[in-house]
């Protein structure tokens, strides 16, 4: 890793647009490289049979949906070493960044022991029948001997960017993700004297990618950031303080999809497809959006770390345009691609009712842009509290009117996208009202010391 951009000439003062999308780029193909491995997994197994798939489905969303949690370690961090890089505090940059890997190795080896106990039944609460659940037992065991290795990377990742090093991350990410391919191709099927391990070998070419990813990201911040001498107390309890307010907030966002999946899959089957079909698109969208609050998050913080808050409100400002720009193009590309969308990801039995979710979907997109900006502006300027308190503010919005469809037996998916448009808006409202005009303590408000 080479840490670029943090002098005191840093890009941005004199090129804006240029170094806020320069640097966006390669953080949105480090987001898109997982999804795509994900989907060559799904069709190598998917030659296997139906059950193996199922069972990697299983396995899968119940792994993805843990790991998330732990995103804290890489937002966190980026903010912390981007503002120490600001302050010029190179020392406690490292020591973030070295505590961050440390907390990844602790909590992943947490995990292997707390998974390998509660595994059976989390695998059996998702409903997998006995075939299905020793598939996804075998393929989650094996897993498991990644936490480790999926902890440091996103710490380290956390590190870099926080660095405005956006693209050793990527390099990382490809590589990772190549490598499972061809692993993939070689332990699933068989390969000369290898056997075939059919999921199972999907499961140890991802871990064996994961640990490979881990030790590449180790070397590259080996290189660039000497072991600290010290690790502070204050800063172990900075990150705990972090990582529970992203643990809530993470959680209610979590919670919100799994009851509204819960709601469309119980009014009926096609309106079940119908829901997943938007909801892959929708989370697929998302990652442009994520790609922008990522390098917002490390340019505020880096500018409040030097205590150029004017500089962090023209990144607001920068964000904010180019957010409401891709929102606006994603809800015409749904529009214009209706037909070819409706091809590709539903069944024809649920076409009919597809269409009308599909425009509000589609029509919220500009809405979920501004929310997506909000959350990287607040991560940059390191407010989770108030983070957490609006997704507690429009989760419990939205899952009221979650109680209120079910209460009152509509059995509609457009109603249930009305809701997600109305949850959408409240997260965007409570992100946006911090910023302009800057309700509380907003460390923005350029009042406020």
């Amino acid at each position: 890793m080479k840490p670029e951009n943090h002098t005191l000439d840093h890009p941005f003062n004199s090129r804006p647009h240029r170094s806020f999308l320069a640097m966006s780029v390669p953080v949105l193909f480090s987001m898109i490289a997982e999804p795509v491995t994900g989907l060559v997994d799904t069709a190598f197994v998917a030659r296997l049979g139906a059950e193996p798939l199922a069972a990697l489905g299983v396995g899968t969303v119940l792994l993805f949906s843990i790991f998330w949690v732990f995103n804290f370690l890489s937002v966190g961090t980026q903010t912390e070493v981007a503002q120490s890089l600001g302050k010029q505090e190179g020392d406690r940059a490292s020591e973030i960044a070295w505590l961050a890997l440390l907390m990844g190795l602790i909590l992943g080896i947490v995990l292997i022991v707390i998974l390998g106990l509660i595994g059976p039944a989390a695998i059996s609460y998702m409903g997998a029948d006995a075939a299905v659940h020793e598939m996804s037992l075998s393929y989650v065991n094996i897993r498991l001997f990644g936490a480790p290795a999926v902890l440091i990377t996103i710490a380290a990742f956390g590190a870099m960017r926080g660095y405005q090093d956006m693209r050793t991350p990527l390099w990382i990410a490809v590589g990772i993700n190549l490598l499972n391919v061809l692993l993939d191709a070689i332990l699933i099927f068989g390969f000369g004297p290898i056997p075939a391990l059919g999921i199972a070998g999907a499961a140890f070419a991802t871990t064996a990618s994961q640990w490979l990813g881990a030790l590449v990201a180790f070397i590259f911040l080996l290189r660039a950031l000497p072991f600290p001498t010290r690790l502070q107390m204050s800063d172990i309890r900075r990150l705990i303080q972090i990582g529970g307010n992203m643990f809530v907030r993470t959680g209610l966002l979590l919670f919100y999809l799994l009851m509204a999946t819960r709601t469309a899959t119980r009014i009926g089957a096609e309106s079940g497809a119908a829901h997943q079909a938007i909801r892959q698109f929708w989370t697929f969208t998302a990652l442009f959006l994520d790609a922008y609050s990522v390098t917002a998050q490390s340019l505020i913080a880096f500018f409040m770390g030097r205590d150029e808050k004017e500089q962090s409100r023209r990144v607001v400002r920068v964000i904010f345009l180019w957010s409401v720009i891709t929102g606006c193009v994603l809800t015409l590309v749904m529009i214009v691609g209706q037909g070819l969308f409706i091809h590709l990801l539903v069944p024809p039995e649920a076409v009919a009712i597809f269409v009308g979710p599909w425009l509000i979907a589609a029509f919220s997109q500009p809405i979920n842009a501004i929310a997506f900006a909000t959350d990287g502006i607040h991560w940059g300027t390191g407010d989770f509290g108030y983070l957490r308190n609006g997704m507690i503010v429009a989760t419990t919005t939205g899952l009221a009117g979650i109680f209120l469809l079910e209460y009152y037996q509509v059995e509609a998916l457009e109603m249930l996208w009305v809701v997600t448009f109305i949850w959408i808006v409240v997260r965007a409202g409570a992100g946006t009202i911090r910023v302009w005009p800057g309700i509380g303590k907003a460390p923005l408000a350029l009042d406020n010391p």
